[in-house]
């Protein structure tokens, strides 16, 4: 199915291509049944719009709707658009809660309600539940699919449940232990059951949950705490410490993939965009931050207008001038690129933080002046002039140290008041850089040959 660089191989598409042209249900069974769920995502995504939806219709109950949650939002939700209410809720019943919940979350409310309605109470009541949390939260992310078992049960009693109960998750790699009112008490994994006799009660054997998650909780931060211990799986529990589902380490890895993916597209100032997002869609998302940087473009243009004259006099500073301001720029997005991580892992926090201000501190006046010998060389002999060599080294110091400082305290500072500094922070270093550099250059260079 996958050629070498890892796309899907032009001859598996034009075949799959075929067998829905001709209808051919018996081949596409064959060749897109056996498929893991994100093949299938990938095969959805690589097909035109019409061809996807005669592929599920052609399917019908060989589809596995859990491919829909490995395909990107805007044909996900092109995809459901198309199918009736009936068959989504059909499918629904047959997924994993936190793939029906990834699927449902984002129709519209009266879709929504429609779908649960025809589902089963018990299921309907746990989606529900899932969907009342906030989006990006644990709640939102959980399977309500989960084993919990009392302490006073045995080992014996706990392995027949599992092998004659029939509503359990497919796979799991905890029991969790739980009270009347299932406030949970602790857990147990199953190596340990295999390893104990069947006598032995469950709260002998059982360990204490240190590390639930509660509903409310940011996706982000719970991904943090598995990657932190390591887990495989976590509880998710209420407000009142009541076991309502359970987060898996399959979940985790796509929210971390999730998360740094919004937080790469946010720092480029393109907010959610998607590769299949229709042409208005993409402008609309980029326009804001746009016209954010225009603004600040002007700012800086403003700051050249204040020395028009020394520019007039002197046509080598409008040849120099962007070197020294594109200079400050790359080393501030580096450092700025470095803290917004930091600060998204939890790696910078108050404790570290005075350090870590000290060190690209001293890092931007070393590459400052490393830079400014540099740059002082060149100019000097470009323009045969070793003043303004000396005068662009200069800048270029002051500039670099601007630039370290700007792109750690800018994203501490919009941190600190609750703004993502994923979504703001290169607007705002860019333009202490573009600013810092032409006035610290044009302004050295005015006053020492007296322009102005």
């Amino acid at each position: 199915m996958y050629g070498e660089d890892g796309a899907i191989l032009p001859e598996f598409l034009a075949h799959v291509g075929a067998a829905i042209g001709d209808r051919d249900i018996l081949a596409l069974r064959q060749d897109v049944g056996s498929l893991h769920q994100s093949e299938v995502g990938d095969l959805l995504e690589a097909l035109i719009p019409e061809q996807r939806r005669a592929l599920i219709d052609l399917l019908g109950n060989d589809f596995d709707f859990s491919a829909l949650t490995e395909v990107d939002d805007a044909i996900r939700a092109q995809i459901v658009d198309a199918l009736p209410n009936e068959q989504i809720a059909r499918a629904m019943a047959e997924l994993d809660s936190d793939d029906a919940v990834y699927i449902l979350e984002d129709l519209d409310q009266a879709d929504q309600d429609e779908i649960l309605a025809k589902l089963p109470f018990t299921e309907r009541v746990r989606l529900r539940r899932s969907l009342a949390y906030p989006e990006e939260s644990a709640g939102r992310r959980m399977q309500t699919e989960f084993v919990a078992v009392p302490p006073f049960w045995t080992v014996g009693q706990t392995i027949d449940y599992m092998r004659e109960e029939q509503d359990l998750p497919e796979s799991f790699s905890q029991i969790f232990v739980i009270d009347p009112t299932f406030h949970l008490l602790g857990a147990v994994d199953l190596d340990r059951i295999l390893r104990t006799k069947r006598g032995v009660k469950i709260d002998e054997v059982m360990h204490e949950t240190r590390h639930a998650v509660p509903a409310q909780m940011d996706q982000e931060e719970a991904a943090q705490i598995f990657e932190q211990y390591d887990l495989l799986s976590a509880a998710v529990v209420d407000e009142n410490e009541r076991l309502v589902g359970v987060l898996t380490i399959d979940d985790v890895v796509d929210v971390i993939q999730q998360e740094a993916e919004e937080d790469l597209l946010r720092m480029g100032g393109v907010g959610d965009e998607e590769l299949s997002d229709t042409v208005a869609a993409t402008t609309r998302s980029r326009v804001p931050w746009l016209l954010v940087n225009l603004a600040t473009a002007i700012v800086a243009s403003l700051v050249i207008g204040l020395f028009d004259a020394t520019i007039q006099q002197m046509v080598a500073l409008a040849i120099l001038m962007p070197i020294v301001a594109s200079m400050g720029g790359n080393a501030a997005t580096q450092t700025m690129t470095v803290t917004v991580r930091a600060l998204a892992t939890r790696d910078l926090d108050i404790y570290n933080a005075g350090r870590i201000i000290r060190r690209e501190t001293v890092v931007g006046i070393l590459n400052g002046v490393v830079f400014a010998i540099v740059m002082g060389v060149v100019a000097s002999l470009w323009f045969d002039d070793i003043t303004l060599g000396v005068i662009i080294g200069t800048a270029m110091v002051i500039n670099m140290l601007a630039a370290a400082l700007a792109g750690i305290l800018i994203p501490l500072l919009l941190d600190r008041f609750g703004i993502d500094p994923a979504i703001a922070s290169s607007v705002f270093v860019t333009t202490v850089t573009d600013v810092v550099g032409f006035f610290a250059f044009l302004g050295l260079a005015s006053w020492w040959f007296g322009f102005g």
